[in-house]
């Protein structure tokens, strides 16, 4: 097989009982895509045919719809009598699976951060009407530096379709006692599911243990799971207390919001996990965040900036900028002080949420350094570069411009002040 439809294909990734995966070509945007091909037959069963084929309709539903950072993208869906593919991002990497098991356990702040990243994913696609319904370590998937993306949204409840979803979906082990119960679902749905994810991420195995699908379903009802620590001590009581909260059966008693969950998550990993040369992921977006700069910022354009930035940290008295080097590279303060000086005189002091070194991007070329700049404290400096800024997404270009508009406004408004002071002083002494 050569092609499959405009999709030029490469190699088979993976195969399963209704479906092949492969990685293929869109010659028209010159990218790697990965082409699901369905198999409707194969299932020699009209009404499982047809609960697939609802399916494979909702997941196409949200082509271009879910755009966020870790979540897997739709690009196009082609449904048919003769053929039914959908085509998605290729992400080079595996599911969580391997990660779940007991002899490759993630460390406690790693398994943490996944977790968030899921939480931040989730939330963004509750904001547009999607619930998840099938969340399992089989369905997130792991690449990189712990970079995740969440797929498989064929079970998904979406708002604004009018038409009946298949009830009776999802995999029963990671169903909260509502779904299994058939009642109407929201976003708590997902959030118990990854709750029971991330007792697996950390445990290598389920909350229960069950022979089969009846007793799980009842234990799932009836039972309370042990605290993650109960098989694996090291991890702390503020940890087991977050994974139980996700697990709630009493969905009151449950995380009521997914910001909630993402918050005790990031306290966590501040206060538990020990200091690192590398920020984690966490504390990289709440203080992007909490800085005015981003203030206008959505968390999708926010996620975006943590991908095409680099975070570096400074020692107190250490030069960053010096004057009369090129460079068109800028700096967003994240958390200290910095001196800028112009002939060794202080100009001005900087603090986290100031931007400097930004005039020689606005200027669109490369051009000396006017003052030197060193750091008063220690320093944790954002530092982006323009040429790499300029693929960013329309939303964030323009957010960036927005947030240099606002703050050379308020540089003008203090320099008109100080004018205005000086002007008043000269004519007092006069």
């Amino acid at each position: 097989m050569k092609n499959i439809g405009k999709y030029e294909i490469v190699k088979e990734l993976g195969r399963g009982a209704t479906s092949t995966v492969y990685l293929a070509i869109d010659s028209f945007n010159n990218q790697q895509v990965a082409l699901k091909l369905f198999n409707l037959d194969t299932t020699h069963n009209s009404s499982i045919a047809k609960v697939f084929r609802k399916l494979l309709v909702t997941e196409a539903a949200l082509a271009g719809k879910l755009s966020h950072p870790h979540i897997v993208k739709v690009y196009d869906a082609v449904i048919d009598d003769d053929v039914n593919y959908m085509v998605m991002e290729y992400i080079d990497g595996e599911t969580l699976e391997r990660s779940s098991e007991v002899d490759h356990l993630l460390p406690l702040g790693t398994a943490a951060e996944i977790i968030y990243k899921c939480c931040k994913a989730l939330e963004y696609a509750q904001s547009q009407g999607v619930i998840h319904r099938d969340i399992k370590p089989a369905n997130i998937l792991v690449y990189g530096d712990n970079e995740i993306k969440i797929s498989d949204f064929g079970a998904a409840i979406i708002e604004s379709q009018q038409d009946t979803q298949v009830s009776g979906l999802g995999s029963p082990a990671y169903m909260s006692p509502e779904q299994i119960e058939e009642h109407a679902l929201t976003h708590q749905t997902d959030i118990y599911s990854l709750g029971v994810t991330m007792y697996r991420l950390l445990t290598g195995r389920l909350p229960f243990d069950a022979a089969n699908n009846y007793s799980m379903i009842y234990q799932i009802m009836n039972i309370d799971p042990s605290p993650p620590s109960t098989f694996r001590p090291e991890i702390p009581p503020a940890l087991d207390a977050i994974v139980l909260r996700a697990m709630c059966k009493d969905i009151s008693h449950r995380y009521q919001q997914w910001d909630e969950f993402a918050r005790d998550l990031s306290a966590f990993i501040a206060e538990n996990v020990e200091p690192q040369d590398k920020m984690f992921d966490t504390e990289k977006f709440d203080t992007l965040r909490s800085l005015p700069f981003f203030k206008n910022f959505s968390d999708v354009e926010l996620w975006e900036v943590l991908r095409i930035s680099v975070w570096n940290k400074f020692i107190q008295d250490e030069r960053v900028i010096t004057e009369g080097d090129e460079g068109r590279n800028f700096y967003i303060i994240a958390q200290g002080t910095v001196k800028v000086l112009k002939q060794g005189r202080l100009l001005s002091l900087l603090h986290a949420g100031d931007c400097f070194g930004e005039m020689a991007h606005l200027s669109e070329k490369v051009s000396k350094r006017t003052t030197d700049v060193v750091t008063k404290t220690d320093v944790t400096l954002i530092e982006l570069n323009p040429d790499v800024l300029a693929k960013a997404t329309q939303g964030c270009r323009y957010q960036f411009s927005d947030a240099f508009l606002h703050m050379l406004a308020r540089r003008l408004a203090v320099a008109n002040t100080r004018i205005s002071h000086l002007l008043s002083d000269n004519q007092e002494s006069n």
